[in-house]
């Protein structure tokens, strides 16, 4: 295992592109002949923990990948995005101003099991197309709800229209759709503003290098087993 704190632009094909080149440069062997996965996508413009797996043990990413994970993220009210956060089109929703009354209310409502549509606008298959792919060609996207599980969803600042969260969520959790349904039930409507995954299961983001700044001797002196 090797711990990736994804810069914001960055995807995560782009990581694991460059923990290949890295390693394959150090083993003189072309990219393509180097295994490296990762347990998780990141979206674009989220920035945090990336776990990738390196050789033999890409095998496991599935397992991997269906850990907890905690979130930090922002929610702008008031403002509603097609993709729902800072990449899509931006439309005014509404100007109320929930209270810190309606907006604890409504974190107790999102607590434990709950029913969640995916974004339109993200990589899950449709009849073998990506549902992205779908949404951009103007196509509709219908994508089935699923149960995911918010074991924790705490408020850690609000100064409208922002408001600043922590959520550990079970895998398969759509952050960007958490946020929407959010600012659906506050009737102002919403989405993310900022995002950052800070940890998967036990393991945090503080322990994790920029791949801005990766070289072959980190690589080898961090690698980490099960």
């Amino acid at each position: 295992m090797l711990f990736i704190d994804k810069p914001k632009g960055w995807t995560s094909f782009d990581v694991v592109g460059k923990v290949r080149r890295v390693v394959a440069e150090s083993l003189g062997k072309k990219s393509k002949q180097v295994k490296v996965g990762h347990c998780g996508t990141l979206d674009p413009l989220a920035t945090g923990l990336l776990i990738l797996l390196v050789g033999k043990y890409t095998k496991l990413a599935p397992k991997l990948s269906k850990l907890d994970k905690t979130y930090v993220f922002s929610i702008r009210l008031g403002v509603v995005s097609t993709t729902g956060d800072e990449e899509g089109t931006k439309k005014h929703c509404s100007s109320k101003r929930p209270t810190l009354r309606e907006i604890d209310h409504m974190l107790a409502q999102f607590r434990g099991e709950i029913r969640q549509v995916p974004p339109s606008y993200s990589a899950i298959k449709i009849n073998g197309q990506r549902a992205y792919k779908l949404a951009r060609a103007g196509q509709p996207v219908d994508i089935k709800p699923r149960t995911i599980n918010i074991l924790d969803l705490r408020r850690t600042k609000y100064r409208y229209p922002e408001l600043e969260l922590v959520a550990e969520v079970s895998s398969g959790t759509y952050i960007r759709s958490l946020a929407e349904d959010m600012g659906k039930f506050l009737g102002c409507g919403g989405y993310v503003s900022r995002l950052r995954r800070v940890k998967i299961d036990r393991y945090n983001v503080d322990n994790a290098i920029s791949p801005e700044t990766l070289t072959s001797e980190y690589i080898y002196d961090n690698l980490r087993s099960f």
